[in-house]
């Protein structure tokens, strides 16, 4: 199990949720401290704001790709950044079948049923172990694109 597996499991366990988690993660090995991080991973959080949509795990991971490789300014290629984000998503939807939230725990977290039946199956372990993966992933892939 990696550190970075680790830490992001830890930090979702401490209470934060999944893209928060990643992106804090990320983050605080970079060396980065800002105010933004990790609330500007929030909305991302629940499956996209309990949509069902995108894993905020996976969220995360792309937030903190940006951080990492985005652009500061338009004269900059995002190439970089796109190779990372696309083998997050395929190493992540390989690993659990699916990038999509509801895919992941068929859970409508959007509802009070679904709310009741996350708790009830505890599907927050879950959730930690897919945040651990998805930044043990980012961080690798991070490390990966730097050593190229």
């Amino acid at each position: 199990m990696s550190q970075s597996f680790q830490k992001g499991k830890e930090t979702f366990e401490s209470g934060f949720y999944c893209a928060e988690s990643v992106l804090k993660v990320i983050a605080e090995e970079e060396g980065i401290d800002s105010p933004l991080v990790p609330a500007i991973a929030t909305g991302f959080c629940s499956g996209t704001a309990r949509t069902g949509f995108l894993c905020g795990a996976v969220a995360g991971g792309i937030l903190s790709m940006g951080l990492v490789f985005g652009r500061s300014s338009p004269d900059q290629s995002e190439n970089q950044t796109y190779r990372a984000v696309r083998q997050l998503l395929s190493e992540f939807g390989n690993e659990f079948g699916s990038t999509n939230c509801y895919d992941l725990i068929q859970c409508d977290l959007a509802t009070e049923e679904g709310q009741k039946k996350f708790r009830r199956e505890n599907l927050r372990l879950k959730c930690g172990e897919m945040t651990g993966k998805a930044t043990a992933i980012t961080r690798r892939i991070i490390e990966q694109v730097r050593n190229t």
